[in-house]
């Protein structure tokens, strides 16, 4: 188990999600995961799941959980070296797991960031169309989850994220630079992205300083 944080959010939309969150302290994390393996423990919970907090003024408040894995599980992957995807498959096969906590051993920082078909300058107004030329980065501890690929057409008829970037480093910095570095090499052309965006996001100074909350992006002009 370990947690993550999402609170670079628009509309309640998450954009970029990291782990681990940069405001929690060891004491904080450690009563935050004692309370949750408490309450899933008493429901009977199995599986792979996620447990929702809103964190403000030193204080957890539950929000909900989401007994499915979610968008943001590989930065989870990323830091612990664990396939979350077949973990939930082998405990639904068997019914249990050969994992335990002290097994989950977390190293580094990592940063995902969500990259939608839509237009940040214009109110975020959906991009649907062809795709042109799509390069996407990759290197060292870089991944990128998606499907896109020249000529893919991207409809407006469902969400508009169109894949995910995600990179590790040894700490925040580096993993914040690593993202930049492969935001700077992903090339899709055809439709309009939010990828200026998350650069725009990852250089400021309050993203840098974890000076933020879910309301940062709605109340300030980034880009």
């Amino acid at each position: 188990m370990h947690e993550r944080d999402c609170s670079v959010q628009r509309r309640h939309q998450k954009l970029i999600e990291e782990t681990p969150s940069p405001i929690l302290n060891d004491t904080i994390r450690k009563d935050l995961f004692e309370k949750t393996v408490s309450m899933v423990s008493q429901i009977g919970y199995e599986g792979a799941g996620t447990v929702e907090f809103i964190y403000e003024d030193g204080k957890f408040y539950f929000l909900e959980m989401n007994t499915r894995v979610q968008v943001e599980h590989p930065v989870t992957e990323m830091v612990t070296g664990i396939d979350i995807i077949k973990e939930q498959i082998w405990i639904a096969f068997s019914g249990d797991t050969a994992l335990k906590q002290s097994d989950i051993n977390p190293r580094g920082h990592a940063i995902e960031c969500r990259i939608n078909a839509e237009d940040p300058s214009n109110n975020f107004q959906p991009s649907p169309g062809q795709i042109g030329m799509c390069h996407q980065p990759s290197g060292f501890r870089t991944r990128v989850d998606g499907s896109i690929y020249q000529g893919y057409k991207i409809t407006p008829y469902y969400d508009s994220m169109v894949c995910k970037v995600i990179t590790h480093g040894r700490n925040r910095e580096e993993a914040i630079q690593r993202m930049l570095r492969s935001l700077d090499e992903f090339v899709i052309d055809g439709i309009i992205t939010t990828i200026e965006l998350h650069k725009a996001l990852l250089n400021n100074k309050k993203f840098i300083t974890s000076n933020f909350n879910v309301s940062w992006l709605d109340q300030e002009k980034i880009i």
